[in-house]
């Protein structure tokens, strides 16, 4: 059969036949690898950050300031902006990179994007194992930026494409998969290497970036661009062969028709930038995307895992304890198997730490209260693994029309890197001065996005990404803020509806 139609919340959708082969599961694997070296930048920043050896080599005033000063407030220990810029330099560079990846995606396609990508992630990893001084560490630093910045925007994007409708969040929560996977490498990584004498193991945490990078570098190689992106691009034949090849079909004709019409109808936004901001018709598209990054950022979780040896090490475990609780953290969020409620367990966090060290965070915490912390540290990142984690990656990746969706996927990243270098950057100085409030800081903003979600986020389940465009001028509120073109492709979406709802 052609194309079936299925009923989602009283409104008939297409389906089209084909399942997930295993074609295009290696595909979207590869893909979602993407995933993985951002969450290993995550967590190896935490490591590096809390190395001694690293902080002597380049860091040394603020090295030796840790050693000579002594400390009676907890909360203030690690308070250093220098470092914590340092830190958020790798994210500042995705922000940029993440902004010119949307050109060339459309330019390239998405395939050649991840190739790019991994090849300066490659290149900024090398560097930064061989780097002698704080210039050569500080641009390899940049580069695994660039790549992080352009991987996260063209990798979503890929996999959404790919994936039939029917199974396209279960591919997308690859991605989120892999950041886990990524940021417990590299705590147990940083944990290993801290176990090699002489002070140097740190490079090998840097060089195992390349692991990550080289997949992605060899594996697009292997890999076909997306219909979607073949079909913008002019290469209709080549599209329609990449898609009875991933549906495991040979009539493929109802899909690729309605492909084609919808690329046909996005080129005729000349301008995807323009229109995203400026043309009216996409408002609720731009509030998700600025909005799913901006509140995935205040559910705290990337200052969690970014300085969890050093908000171990706070609270009282010594270095190689700290780095344990990290990684025990790290399995955690990805064998995570439950939803869990975290704005509970963020305020559990904020109240253990506030009955022990109170405001003025003097005071010493036992192991075992400690380990009551890590506990419920472990329990919030389950709930993030299951919740805001994938859904963060995958609801931007299917809510944008194909008209503005690279567009809007590059606001996305770059709200997201704006936000987890800038809460990166302050998250210290908010402890030394919000003290255990800032655990209630980040619960109340959870609370917040979850009454948000709930009421004001359309469903896209095993709806098409080219039907995706109706979703919205259903929903209940924000079907008040569509504002249709005269042209030919809002007359016919318009007659389209009309037609479904009958």
């Amino acid at each position: 059969m052609p194309g079936a139609v299925i009923v989602h919340h009283h409104t008939r959708y297409k389906t089209y036949p084909g399942e997930v082969t295993g074609f295009v599961f290696f595909c979207c694997l590869i893909a979602s690898v993407g995933g993985c070296i951002f969450g290993y930048d995550i967590g190896l920043t935490a490591g590096l950050t809390s190395t001694e050896s690293f902080l002597a080599m380049f860091f040394p005033v603020i090295f030796e300031q840790q050693q000579e000063r002594v400390i009676t407030n907890q909360y203030c220990k690690f308070d250093s902006q220098v470092l914590t810029l340092f830190g958020s330099s790798l994210f500042l560079s995705a922000l940029v990179a993440g902004i010119f990846a949307s050109p060339m995606s459309r330019a390239f396609g998405r395939k050649w994007t991840l190739f790019v990508a991994a090849v300066a992630y490659l290149i900024g990893a090398i560097l930064g194992a061989i780097s002698f001084n704080f210039i050569v560490l500080l641009t390899g630093r940049l580069l695994l930026g660039v790549g992080v910045g352009v991987c996260i925007h063209a990798s979503p994007l890929y996999i959404s494409e790919m994936a039939p409708a029917q199974q396209r969040g279960m591919l997308n929560i690859l991605f989120q998969l892999m950041i886990t996977v990524g940021i417990l490498s590299a705590s147990l990584t940083t944990y290993w290497t801290s176990k090699i004498a002489g002070g140097w193991g740190w490079r090998v945490g840097l060089a195992f970036g390349t692991v990550p990078a080289a997949v992605i570098a060899l594996g697009s190689l292997a890999i076909p661009d997306t219909p979607v992106s073949l079909i913008a691009r002019g290469e209709g034949e080549a599209a329609r062969a990449t898609l009875a090849k991933i549906r495991g079909v040979d009539d493929v004709r109802a899909e690729f028709e309605d492909l084609t019409t919808a690329s046909e109808e996005s080129k005729a936004v000349a301008h995807p930038w323009r229109e995203l901001f400026f043309g009216g018709r996409y408002k609720p598209q731009l509030a998700f995307a600025v909005l799913i990054p901006f509140f995935q950022q205040l559910t705290g979780i990337n200052v969690i895992m970014f300085y969890a040896p050093v908000l171990f090490k706070t609270v009282g475990f010594r270095q190689d304890a700290s780095l344990v609780s990290s990684v025990i953290t790290g399995l955690v969020n990805v064998f995570s198997t439950f939803v869990a409620v975290m704005t509970a367990d963020k305020i559990l966090v904020g109240t253990f730490i506030g009955l022990q060290f109170g405001v003025s965070g003097t005071g010493a915490m036992s192991e075992q209260y400690a380990m009551c912390i890590v506990l419920f540290v472990c329990v919030y990142v389950a709930g993030f693994a299951w919740s805001w984690g994938p859904m963060g990656w995958l609801i931007p990746s299917e809510v944008y029309p194909l008209a503005v969706r690279s567009a809007a996927q590059s606001v996305t990243v770059a709200v997201n890197m704006f936000f987890t270098a800038f809460i990166s950057q302050i998250f210290l100085t908010l402890l030394c001065h919000l003290r255990f409030g800032l655990f209630y800081f980040f619960g109340a903003w959870v609370l917040l996005m979850t009454v948000f979600i709930a009421t004001l986020l359309p469903e896209t389940k095993c709806v098409p990404l080219e039907e995706v465009a109706h979703v919205w001028r259903k929903h209940w509120f924000w079907r008040k803020f569509i504002v249709d073109s005269p042209d030919r492709g809002g007359a016919e979406m318009r007659k389209r509806i009309a037609l479904e709802m009958s």
